[in-house]
């Protein structure tokens, strides 16, 4: 008997597909414009570093606590009003910068942050199953990884803006130079970069409300169920009952770990060997950061590619084998010291770059009505990016290990991620189909 095979998209779903897909590139954006942020804000009001991550506190928790209020949502209504409400959300956080750069505080762009990223939040729990839903269940891991082909578009488009319209713009004085200045200097100095830390995210505010307006006013495809109820916590007892979906939260959440530690530290790895051939700072930071820009680069590529490989090998399969390449990889880094441990790390965002979709694909799978709950507790998962990247710090902070760079040792930590993910993909042939 023939085997019948599956589109990966139907031609009724297409104008949907594209306007949900380019709500993966508006994440994208918003997620890295805002992680150079960190220092910025330290710069700006002269505070420490610690001080300066609560953005990412921020940020990580508005992901965090509204993931399953948007379940529930989403339950009660459709996958349309969540990306609206996403939307909404988004837009009010972005445009909140307009009186936070008025007012010269810093909680209120913590504040601002937040709401941005419970927008976010809505945004991915409503999209992600909802492209999933958008065709045959036997192609959707497929389709959701060419629609995640987007995001990191966004992503790159995110460190431009971040790159040359912020930081390239902010008052050249360092913080020692800016701490010598008079009450009256600093403040004029810091509410001149506030305004121009605000601007691209005032702009993206207003283009995130044409989005919202554009989506509104088509006509989208509409929830497969009928069940509108809300049993949260038997929900979520009978999903995490299911092998499948409780293993690949936790492969989510070491997924996401890795992502952050690898791309963060491209930046430490690069610096410390850079400045190690005579480099100063300054110019051993601008030309790591041109290797993360190659790093998103390979990233997109090899999302294509990927998915493209998905009509030819099973999905589990494929994430195996890309997680023991980067596996492979990181050890590579762990291993040299020299420019060779660079090319290994920037060559691990080609091995990443399906891991995300296909984790949450294959998750999901066979899910049904559960799938909004689901998708919650994967975006959950995206709390692995705020709990893993400390401990390589820790371990960065000591200098040296049994003679070998502290930043090497520390990719010990992505090293066991993958294997993690290694195993939920070889454990996909014993899920049930």
């Amino acid at each position: 008997m023939e085997k019948r095979k599956f589109k990966v998209l139907d031609k009724q779903y297409l104008v949907p597909f594209i306007l949900i897909t380019s709500c993966f590139a508006f994440w994208g954006f918003a997620n890295d414009i805002t992680n150079p942020m960190v220092k910025a804000f330290s710069k700006i009001f002269l505070m420490s570093t610690v001080q300066g991550s609560l953005v990412q506190v921020a940020f990580y928790g508005g992901y965090f606590a509204m993931a399953f209020p948007a379940a529930m949502f989403i339950r009660k209504y459709t996958y349309k009003s969540g990306i609206l409400v996403g939307l909404g959300l988004y837009a009010t956080g972005a445009l909140l910068f307009i009186p936070a750069s008025a007012i010269g505080l810093y909680a209120p762009f913590l504040i601002a942050y937040f709401i941005l990223t419970c927008g976010l939040s809505f945004l991915e729990t409503s999209a992600n199953p909802y492209i999933l839903s958008m065709g045959a269940e036997e192609t959707s891991t497929q389709r959701l990884n060419f629609a995640q082909s987007f995001n990191p578009i966004g992503s790159i488009t995110g460190m431009y803006i971040a790159k040359t319209f912020i930081q390239a713009r902010l008052n050249a004085m360092d913080t020692a130079e800016r701490a010598l200045l008079g009450p009256e200097e600093f403040e004029a100095v810091k509410m001149s970069d506030l305004q121009i830390l605000s601007s691209p995210y005032i702009i993206i505010g207003i283009v995130i409300i044409a989005m919202l307006v554009l989506i509104a006013m088509v006509k989208m495809p509409k929830n497969a169920d009928k069940n509108h109820s809300i049993d949260l916590m038997p929900t979520i007892r009978r999903i995490f009952s299911i092998p499948r979906y409780r293993e690949g939260v936790v492969a989510q959440f070491f997924y996401v770990g890795a992502q952050i530690m690898c791309w963060t530290f491209i930046i430490h790895y690069g610096t410390r060997y850079f400045m190690s051939q005579g480099m100063g700072e300054q110019e051993a930071e601008v030309l790591s950061q041109q290797y993360n820009t190659v790093a998103m680069a390979i990233f997109i590529v090899s999302r294509f590619i990927s998915t493209a490989l998905m009509r030819y090998v099973r999905p589990g399969r494929l994430l195996m084998f890309f997680a023991i390449a980067g596996f492979a990889l990181v050890a590579g880094v762990i291993l040299s010291t020299g420019i060779m441990g660079m090319y290994f790390l920037v060559g691990v965002s080609a091995c990443m770059s399906l891991m995300f979709p296909t984790i949450y694909g294959i998750a999901l799978k066979g899910l049904g009505e559960d799938a909004k709950f689901g998708a919650a507790g994967l975006i959950m998962a995206i709390l692995g990016g705020s709990v893993m990247p400390p401990l390589q710090s820790l371990i960065i902070e000591q200098g040296t290990i049994f003679s070998m760079p502290a930043e090497n040792i520390s990719f010990i930590i992505p090293l066991i991620c993958f294997v993690v993910i290694a195993l939920f993909g070889f454990r996909t042939r014993t899920f049930a189909h």
